[in-house]
Parts: structure tokens; sequence; C-alpha cells
């Protein structure tokens, strides 16, 4: 597309030399008065921002939201208040351990994070396409990205390192599961589900409160690759998920994904048999039944990717009212790491870019910071309270007072008397798995466990192969037999 105008500096002086540098005659040095070189040589040099530590490779476009099912009776949140009502949205999908220019087809949990631009402010949802994670306390997070990442004395990938880790932490076992199956590796970003994975709240007109979990279900039906496919597209088309997702919506095959809740009662989550707030583990939807609430679409894919998926901006501290947190402690450190995160990589004021601002009204005194190129608050005071603007703190708002379950302050030891790793990843494998699923799980836990090595190899494997037992005997007897591991051996090494 052309637009016929003549071409600037980021002044706006025109630029009537663009591809020739100011010099000393035809062969002569370039002089350092050429100040327009220097713009596009310091810009290029710029032009890249610190990819995000996790989830650095990703694909998004914008769509809508809209309201199928009734569930103003749990939530007071405008966003839910009739049916057939449209919001608009973004949604970035990633893999989650590899750098930008790593593969779409990695064996690797999918981040799946979606902004809803709704009249009360943004409301991020930040969640995977699994319903539980590796960990269960945020402190833990640091350690867990490091053995997903690049050894520092090798900078290669190292089973031995995922291995030992996740080997250590049993609570990691019912995601490890999920990774190992083929789960792991989706066809396409269209193809997977989605969660909000953590435990949130809604809240009512009438400040009642309640627990919930958020699922989307892909309308297009789950497909996955098998390990050989996955390696095989690895090599072939690094890119495949995110030529996927631009081509199909360029055709008009929109991409939807139906929109359902969990939702727990307090009393209930005082007596539910594992922690409600433990992100390890799901609610069974037996007991808790999907709720409709809608779906949304992808329809638009960004005019510029770099302006809109790279600086896109999540976090799961932006809710909004009739929506709120829970005493999840992953979720708890994440409202705190993410915004940090986004300061870092883009600046703060990050949510002053398009693709994260609110476009209905923003009011506050945050004031200055590198890039602020809204009018920055213009003449108006930038105190409150103060005589002059009238602005004010608005009680509809104000949020309910609720009680803590205790008023004691201490570092609790996370899997105290929460220690069952096992009873969830065993129903996973031995009663929702398929006899295919299961054959596939044990091959690629095979493939991976024999990359681990090392001095500590041994000790690694008898330790994970005790946590596989521990969920289910067959699928322990069968990476047992696909590593060739004597039993008599292993027996030595169980737990007594």
């Amino acid at each position: 597309m052309t637009n016929n105008s003549k071409i600037t500096t980021n002044a706006g002086s025109t630029v009537p030399h663009y591809q020739d540098s100011l010099t000393v005659g035809p062969r002569g040095p370039v002089l350092l008065e050429d100040f327009f070189l220097h713009e596009k040589m310091a810009q290029f040099n710029r032009e890249r921002i610190p990819e995000r530590i996790v989830h650095a490779k990703g694909t998004g476009a914008f769509g809508k939201f809209v309201v199928t099912g009734d569930i103003t009776k749990y939530s007071r949140a405008k966003i839910f208040s009739e049916i057939g009502k449209e919001t608009k949205m973004f949604a970035r999908f990633s893999t989650v351990g590899g750098e930008k220019g790593s593969a779409d087809a990695e064996r690797d949990p999918r981040g799946f994070a979606l902004k809803f631009y709704t009249e009360d402010g943004n409301w991020d949802l930040v969640g995977n396409n699994t319903p539980v994670f590796f960990i269960k306390d945020a402190k833990k997070f640091p350690d867990f990205i490091h053995t997903q990442k690049r050894d520092p004395h090798t900078n290669c990938k190292s089973p031995t390192a995922m291995w030992d880790f996740w080997s250590l932490n049993p609570e990691s076992l019912h995601q490890v599961l999920i990774l190992m199956s083929d789960r792991g590796t989706p066809r396409t970003f269209r193809n997977m589900h989605g969660f909000g994975s953590h435990t949130f709240t809604l809240i009512n007109s009438s400040d009642e409160v309640v627990y919930v979990k958020f699922h989307y279900k892909t309308a297009q039906g789950i497909e996955n690759f098998s390990n050989e496919e996955s390696v095989k597209m690895k090599g072939e088309d690094p890119d495949h998920a995110q030529r996927d997702l631009v081509n199909a919506i360029a055709n008009g095959d929109f991409p939807r994904y139906n929109v359902s809740i969990q939702v727990m009662t307090y009393e209930q989550a005082k007596n539910f048999r594992w922690n409600p707030f433990d992100i390890t583990k799901t609610w069974p939807q037996q007991e808790y039944p999907l709720i409709e609430v809608g779906y949304f679409e992808l329809n638009q894919i960004p005019a510029n990717y770099f302006r809109d998926v790279e600086q896109a901006a999540f976090s799961p501290s932006n809710v909004i009212d009739g929506i709120g947190f829970s005493p999840d402690k992953m979720l708890q450190g994440r409202i705190l790491s993410y915004p940090d995160a986004q300061r870092y990589r883009i600046g703060s004021n990050y949510q002053d870019l398009p693709v994260n601002a609110c476009p209905f009204m923003v009011n506050n005194y945050h004031r200055d910071g590198a890039m602020k190129f809204t009018d920055n608050g213009g003449a108006s005071p930038n105190y409150f309270p103060n005589s002059f603007d009238g602005n004010y703190e608005d009680p509809v708002y104000k949020t309910k007072p609720y009680q803590l379950e205790s008023n004691t302050v201490a570092h609790f030891e996370r899997n105290e008397n929460d220690d069952d790793h096992y009873t969830q990843p065993g129903i996973l494998f031995d009663r929702v798995m398929s006899e295919q699923d299961r054959l596939n799980t044990i091959s690629n836990i095979v493939g991976a466990m024999s990359g681990i090595e090392g001095p500590k190899r041994n000790d690694i494997i008898m330790r994970q192969l005790c946590h596989w037992f521990r969920a289910s005997v067959p699928l322990g007897m069968g990476v047992a037999k696909g590593l060739g591991i004597d039993m008599q051996e292993l027996q030595q090494h169980m737990p007594r």
C-alpha cells in the first residue's frame, strides 16, 4: 500500500537522502553531521525489546466475547450483564520455555492469555492450555523456569535438570503427566482447550462471593501431534502455529472457544478433600459441573505484529468489579511479578500502548516516566485529594470485607497436610486416557527421561520412577520397562 507521502525524521523534518550517507566526495569518509544516519542506525539498534523470560514465542489476534449464558447470580461484572452482550478482546498464545525464535511444535505447555476491553476496565485472564501447573508456590517459580531454560555451563537444554527438579518436587507430577502425553504437543493453537488455571472469585450485586475456575474449550476439536510428528514439524516449519492462525483468520475460518465456569461455595471449599486453591489439582467436573457463560471468536490479525503481539502485556492483577482473587499462592505471586516483568520489558507506561490501553476512561495521578505519550494529566493536579479537579473515590466499588482462615503469620510448608500428589495423575492415566494415549504417554516419557545424564542419572531416574509407580502401577511398569530398569534395583529405592 502506498501513501505518496514524503519521508521524514522522527521529528518530522524531510529526509531527501534515505539511502546515501553524507560523505566527503563519492569515496570519502562519512560526516558526523549526517544526523539521519545516526537516527536510522540508533533506531535499528533498539528494534528489539527484551523478550519475555517465559512465553517468549507467541502469536495473537483480536476478537469478540459474546455472552450466551446468564451468570449474573454469581457476578455483577458488566461483561456478563446480559445475554448477547459483545466485548472486544485480544488473545495471545505461546509456548513457555523456548526463546522467541524457537519452534511452535515443542513439547511444552501453551500460554493462553486473554484481555477483555470492558467498560469497567481491562480484565486479563492469563492461563495455559492445561488446568494445572508444575508448582503451587510462586517462590519456586524462578528455580523451575531455570530448569526449563539453558544450562549455565553448556548453554543447552538439560533433560537432567528438568527431571532432577520434577523428581524432587512430586507436586509437579500431574502437570508432567499431561506434558508427556500428546496433549504436550497440540497441533495448532486453534485445536486446544484453555484454562484460567487459578481459582478466582466472583462477586454478585448482593456482595455474595463464590470461588470460580474458568474453562474455554475449542470449537474446532482437540488435535495433537504424536511425538514423531512434532519433531518432524519443528524442522519443517518452526512457525507452523503462527502461520496456521494467520491463514485461518485471513480465510474467514475464525477460531471459536466456548467459555464456561466451575463454581464452588465457601462452605464447599472448607470441606473439599484437597486444597481448592492448589493449582496442581483440578476440581472434578462430576462434582462441580461446567456452567455455560459464552464464547469468544478471534477474527482479526494485528496489522503489525510488534505493536500488538510483542508489546501485549497481561497480568492477573487486572481484574474488574465482580471478579476477584483467591488465596491461591501461585496467583498471589503472579499478581506481583507480572506487572513488574512488563515494566522491565516495555517500560513503566506500558499500559498506554494501544493493545494494552483501556478504551474507556482512565483517570488517576500516575505521572511521568519514560515514553509517556498520553497527555500525562495535562495541567491538572498530580496529587489527591485536591481542591481543583473534583475527582472522588466511588463507594459503589468498595470491596466487601472477608475473613481469613487464620491470623497466624508464618512460612507454612506448602505440602504440609496437602501432599497427595498422586491420586489425580493416577485418575488421569488409568481412567481418562485411552489405551493409545497411555501407550503414547509412556513412549514420550521414556524418550524424555532417556536424556538424563551425568553422575546422578540413576538417582534421578529411580526417584522419578517411584513417583510414576505411586500414581499408577501400569504407568510405572511401562516406563521402567522402556528404560530397561531392573525391578529388584527399583524396589530398593521405593519408599517404605
